[in-house]
């Protein structure tokens, strides 16, 4: 390290109008009267550098506006900087360090590039200094506040705070304060180009109050901080030497009468009805979280685990003194229509109360009075599925809980998770049971057929544990680490679609199905339920709204198609919000729906009779379908075209019903003769389509519709528009038994038709068809495709 040059003992101040050589400054804005220590890097900087030190030492310091740009030109720097003079300049290897000295203030007029560097024009800027009186009070404040600064840690350099303090002229000190403000250099060279003293005071003092704020702030979470770990560190050693004194005391056989929280602990366990096995447990930790610090992270986990199994309700049950006259009435009061399902309920309540009786009677074990079976409700939605286990609930006096399984792929959701992992919880089974507080209530596990399963486990195997009544007497949490009986639980389990449940889980359920309800059952239930209830959620009263009797069928009828009540809860909803609307508005005192002014106020219908306005027609033929939205009709359409005998299939079609297809044309080409069919098939394409092209369509019902329509296509025979069926066929013409007949039959009710052609294996199944829909209906069961066609066809 080598001094390139020493200090000058010259002053020369600057004249008004100069020409120096610029250095522009990255990230740094210079200040009159303030020395700086600068580091040169770039060439021009350096260049600029030794030439004004061997000319007459000044110098343009300038801020720079972007720190990246290399080679600034004048729009890279800012329009005012700073003549400064070299103190000092000090070269070690290729770098060149110096001390310059702010003198004035100048605004640059014009920048000239020279090879080596670049020179700017520039003018000298005065600083205002008219209003002394203003200047002399917001000095001694700035002063002041600087003092306070300094008091609470902002840093200073001594030498500078020891002048400042000592008495300096105004625009030095609002200068050196500026300069040693912690700001952006956008805040500082709007400092730097501040002419009127009073005002650059008074920016240099606001941004000096928000630093002390920030100092005392900061000051204030140390203060705190520090507290609160004094105070942690203090509870921790009295809490020591607490030990040590009760330990010392019992040793001479004093007992402790303040027990604490751990005392209080410790009084739980001993009053739980818990199993021995689960008090041994609860002991054991107790005594593990007695001998730990307390702000040991396992501390909490230990204290949340006990306090877990203490409000666990072990032992404790709603009574079984069950009424079946009782519980009857309020099924049938809070439902209508779903006669299997209530009827299974009231079976499992009497052999619940023929197996209470037996117990008191004999004094049997615990497990002759367990082992029913789990009922698992599958239909599609908004049949009351989950509104009935409520009901059920409230038909035993029990308590009733809910759990929602829908879309949940974690195993720990079921079985909880494990003690050591960081935010650990029972699974929602055991939550369930403690926020009921009984070990008998009755549990619903909604939407099971929604379970999915990925890395993190099966849930659907997890369940196999809590449903099976051989097995949920001891069931295990991960959490809770101990066995809890489950056998008490009244599980309830439901679903959309049966298919989606893992057969292993499948078995240990009792389905009840829950068909979609037919017109005269949504009429009623409306009628019941749904009316009442949105009246008094939108504040209406029965004299506020009436609907008559035509009005509500209409509804029913016209505005909505659903197997369960949902969209007609909602329409009657509709229907509460415009009558309010309408008494707040036209200050009424109620309004009267009829089927004349419901369309005023529902707009036209949205649905009509299917069949409705159609004709019998050549190759169109009208099948029964079911859905998870309940049963539905679908129109089967042919058209022939010649061609090279190719088949074209469309409306969004599934494998199975494809196979349909081509069984049905297979059917129909082998019997052409016996249907009096001329047509060349080698020179004849079939297109075959199911119109609703958007909806996905499959299943093997559909094929006697399929066959129906070929035979109508290839000869010519109109099928009747009235006549609906619905059977899988062979390719030796047997019809053979499907599914889904009720739901089928009420959607054909609906759609109006007339005459329903059924395999003759499904007779049986209209048992659970109700009356009022077979007395509008003919049926016709066929076991061969050859009694459909003469049936179906005119």
């Amino acid at each position: 390290m080598t001094i390139l040059l020493g200090p000058s003992s010259k002053t020369n101040p600057p004249s008004t109008e100069k020409s120096l050589p610029l250095v522009p400054l990255r990230n740094l804005i210079p200040f009159p009267s303030v020395e700086m220590q600068l580091i040169f890097g770039r060439q021009r900087s350096t260049s600029a550098l030794v030439q004004a030190f061997k000319k007459d030492r000044l110098i343009l310091v300038v801020g720079q506006k972007d720190s990246q740009t290399e080679n600034p030109d004048l729009d890279d720097i800012y329009p005012v900087g700073v003549i400064a003079r070299i103190e000092h300049v000090l070269q070690t290897e290729n770098t060149f360090h110096a001390i310059i000295r702010g003198l004035s203030r100048a605004r640059i007029r014009e920048l000239v590039e020279a090879p080596d560097y670049t020179t700017a024009k520039v003018q000298e800027v005065e600083t205002d200094q008219t209003d002394k009186k203003e200047i002399s009070i917001r000095s001694e404040n700035l002063v002041k506040t600087l003092k306070k600064a300094f008091s609470l840690g902002k840093s200073f350099d001594l030498p500078v705070m020891m002048k400042l303090s000592g008495g300096v002229g105004a625009a030095e000190l609002s200068d050196q304060v500026a300069f040693s403000l912690d700001l952006k250099p956008i805040q500082k060279q709007e400092i730097l180009k501040t002419i009127k003293l009073t005002r650059r005071l008074r920016l240099v003092s606001e941004y000096l109050h928000q630093e002390i704020k920030v100092m005392e702030l900061e000051r204030r979470i140390e203060s705190k901080t520090q507290a609160k770990f004094d105070k942690g560190m203090k509870r921790a050693v009295l809490q020591e030497r607490k030990k040590v004194i009760e330990k010392e005391l019992t040793s001479l056989g004093v007992k402790n009468k303040d027990d604490g929280e751990l005392g209080r602990l410790a009084k739980k366990i001993k009053n739980s009805p818990m199993p021995l096995s689960a008090k041994k447990k609860a002991k054991s930790e107790l005594k593990r979280l007695a001998s730990m610090p307390p702000m040991a992270p396992e501390a909490s986990y230990i204290r949340t685990w006990l306090d877990l199994i203490i409000d666990m309700p072990w032992g404790k049950k709603s009574p079984n003194n069950v009424s079946l006259s009782r519980a009857a009435r309020i099924l049938n009061d809070d439902h209508y229509g779903i006669k299997d399902a209530k009827e299974r309920i009231l079976e499992y309540l009497a052999v619940m109360k023929l197996k209470s009786q037996k117990t008191k009677k004999n004094k049997k074990t615990k497990e002759d009075q367990t082992g029913a079976n789990i009922l698992c409700f599958i239909g599609p939605p908004g049949v009351g599925k989950t509104s009935i286990g409520r009901s059920v609930a409230k038909a035993l006096g029990r308590e009733f809980a809910r759990v929602s399984l829908g879309g949940i792929r974690d195993e720990a959701e079921i079985r909880g998770h494990r003690r050591t992992y960081v935010g650990a919880m029972p699974g929602r089974i055991i939550q369930g049971i403690k926020d009921a507080g009984t070990i008998n209530p009755v549990f619903m596990l909604d939407e099971i057929d929604k379970v999915g399963n990925d890395f993190r486990g099966d849930p659907s195997s997890a369940l196999l544990e809590a449903l099976d009544p051989e097995q949920n007497s001891e069931f295990s949490d991960h959490y809770l680490e101990l066995p809890f009986d489950l056998s008490q639980v009244f599980f309830i389990v439901t679903g959309n679609v049966i298919s989606s449940i893992p057969p292993a889980l499948r078995d240990r359920l009792e389905i009840i199905r829950f068909p979609g309800y037919t017109q005269q059952e949504k009429y009623e239930i409306a009628r019941r339920h749904l009316i009442q209830k949105q009246l008094s959620v939108n504040g209406l009263t029965p004299q506020n709204l009436e609907i008559d009797n035509a009005a509500l069928k209409k509804i029913v009828e016209s505005y909505t198609r659903e197997a369960g009540v949902r969209e007609l809860e909602r329409t009657i909803a509709t229907l509460c919000r415009k009558t309010a609307k309408k008494m707040v508005s036209k200050k009424i005192k109620g309004v009267k729906i009829s089927s004349k002014n419901l369309s005023s106020l529902l707009g036209p219908a949205k649905f009509s009779s299917q069949i409705k306005g159609k004709k019998d027609e050549v190759a169109v033929s009208t099948g029964l379908a079911w859905t998870q939205a309940g049963g539905d009709i679908l129109f089967i359409e042919v058209t022939l075209m010649d061609g090279k005998g190719q088949l074209y299939l469309t409306g969004k079609l599934g494998s199975v019903m494809k196979e349909s297809c081509r069984a049905a044309i297979s059917y129909v080409r082998s019997q052409a003769k016996a249907f009096g069919i001329k047509a060349n098939f080698h020179k004849t394409d079939i297109h075959i389509h199911v119109p609703e092209g958007a909806v996905p369509k499959d299943g093997p019902s559909a094929g006697v519709a399929i066959t129906t329509a070929l035979v109508s296509a290839f000869t010519g025979k109109s099928v009747k528009k009235d006549v609906g069926m619905t059977g899988e066929i062979t390719l030796r013409g047997h019809v053979l038994e499907i599914g889904g007949v009720k739901e089928k039959v009420i959607a054909a009710h609906r759609a109006g038709l007339k005459t329903i052609i059924l395999p003759r294996d499904n007779k049986k199944n209209l048992g659970d068809v109700p009356a009022y829909v077979k007395k509008d209906l003919k049926f016709i069961f066929a076991d061969k495709v050859d009694s459909v066609i003469k049936t179906a066809l005119n």
